[in-house]
């Protein structure tokens, strides 16, 4: 039998999702799990070598927490296959690997286990250190709605589905008077500076609210998709949003670049890296590089 490491946010998710009801689902299913909840933070990050497959059950910010460790350990554990079970609000990494459905049915699919290599962002000359980063990295608009969101309280939500409605409503909101800030930006040698609403450099395909920006994209390709949103393009952009809220099936496309080196100053002094915002100096260089096949997912 496979061993193991499950790390579960028992805030995440609700009764069905309780350590109970997924030690009964995962060693149905024929696995010996080793139980640990994030609340216990000693116990969660001592993975054994020996563990077949860790399982990350919570949502975006489990998974980045799980993996920004992973990234520091050792080659041995760093090499061992991770698992999502998405039990959190927008679950952009898991929808960007299609990962989604029922917890019995995903935990079934394990049996025949098929894997992807992921990268991971990294972010240098940020506070002096580098930070890294699963889902994406970027100014203007998107840090500033996080930042709207936690003024308004309405990261407090509690209802997922309610949560995610009023993030596209303010975003929608906001888009229309926010200005566009120039953005010093130079992709892989090339220079492609401008006055942008927003500026993302992403690793998966759906940011923030489910936000749709990179389709072609994918989080193991070995490139990045930098998403650019200028002014020009902000009906366009409020456009797409009202299609979220009222769940149209409306294709919308905005200017994407491939990208594995990205050097990036910002007229501002907020950006965001994955669900954390961070305070810069204006103009303060920010260098971005892919870091290919960082880690082993099954999906």
């Amino acid at each position: 039998m496979k061993n193991i490491h499950l790390i579960h946010n028992p805030g995440a998710g609700d009764e069905a999702h309780s350590k109970s009801a997924l030690l009964r689902l995962i060693e149905g299913a024929g696995y010996v799990c080793r139980y640990c909840s994030t609340d216990d933070a000693d116990e969660w990050k001592n993975i054994d070598r020996e563990t077949d497959f860790i399982v990350i059950a919570g949502g975006d910010g489990t998974v980045k927490e799980v993996v920004s460790l992973l990234l520091k350990k050792e080659f041995s554990i760093k090499r061992i296959p991770v698992a999502i079970l998405p039990f959190g609000t927008a679950n952009n990494i898991a929808e960007s690997l299609n990962i989604n459905g029922e917890p019995v049915d995903i935990i079934r699919s394990w049996s025949t286990m098929q894997t992807t290599a992921i990268d991971v962002g990294e972010v240098f000359d940020v506070e002096e250190k580098t930070l890294y980063f699963i889902e994406s990295f970027g100014y203007g608009l998107f840090p500033y709605l996080m930042q709207e969101m936690h003024k308004q309280g309405k990261n407090d939500i509690e209802d997922k589905d309610e949560k995610m409605k009023a993030a596209l409503q303010l975003m929608r909101s906001i888009s229309h008077s926010y200005k566009p800030h120039y953005c010093e930006l130079i992709i892989d040698g090339e220079d492609h500076s401008g006055e942008f609403l927003m500026a993302e450099i992403m690793n998966t395909r759906f940011i923030g609210p489910n936000l749709f920006l990179s389709p072609h994209g994918h989080p193991g390709d070995g490139r990045f998709e930098v998403v650019l949103i200028p002014g020009d393009d902000q009906p366009k952009f409020a456009a797409y949003v009202n299609t979220r809220i009222n769940d149209a099936e409306v294709s919308f496309s905005f200017v994407t670049l491939k990208a594995e080196d990205i050097q990036i100053k910002w007229k501002g002094t907020h950006v965001h890296v994955d669900d954390e915002t961070i305070k810069l100096k204006e103009n303060a260089p920010v260098r971005i590089r892919v870091q290919k096949n960082a880690l082993t997912f099954l999906i």
